[in-house]
């Protein structure tokens, strides 16, 4: 499954790229976040992880982030691994003339084992959903830091 999605944030890159990058912020823009522990020495490189703890509904759920990608303040990518399912995304940034960026995130989900059947009875939309939430968040944190 792949999707993308996009969002304006009224805001220069650069301040854009420091806020997301700033890992103490997610409490405020990932409301299902419970906790998150960086696994590696460096975490702003190539093969760098975290462990995610997330409240999925009424259970909990742990995610591994492991970056593929860091080129700030143009792009970012990284995976995200739990208990069948593996989701890639692809974030790019763009500073517009007027100052704004524009934040395109392109996501894809592979599933396996009994997550696999399951897919087939979760819509696309549902998981776009989530993301664009996730955008929609950061974009309002982000925009009343200003």
């Amino acid at each position: 499954m792949k999707y993308t999605n996009t969002i304006q944030i009224d805001l220069p890159r650069e301040n854009v790229v420091e806020i997301l990058n700033n890992a103490e912020n997610m409490k405020y823009w990932m409301k299902d976040l419970i906790s998150y522990k960086i696994l590696s020495d460096n975490p702003d490189r190539v093969g760098a992880q975290m462990e995610l703890q997330y409240l999925m509904g009424k259970r909990n759920c742990t995610m591994i982030e492991t970056i593929t990608e860091i080129n700030f303040p143009e792009k970012f990518s990284a995976t995200y691994e739990t208990k069948g399912v593996w989701n890639s995304v692809q974030n790019t940034f763009t500073e517009n003339p007027d100052g704004t960026t524009q934040w395109l995130s392109d996501s894809e989900f592979r599933f396996s084992g009994f997550m696999k059947l399951m897919s087939w009875f979760m819509p696309t939309s549902m998981f776009k959903k989530q993301s664009c939430k996730y955008l929609d968040d950061f974009k309002k944190f982000a925009e009343s830091k200003d």
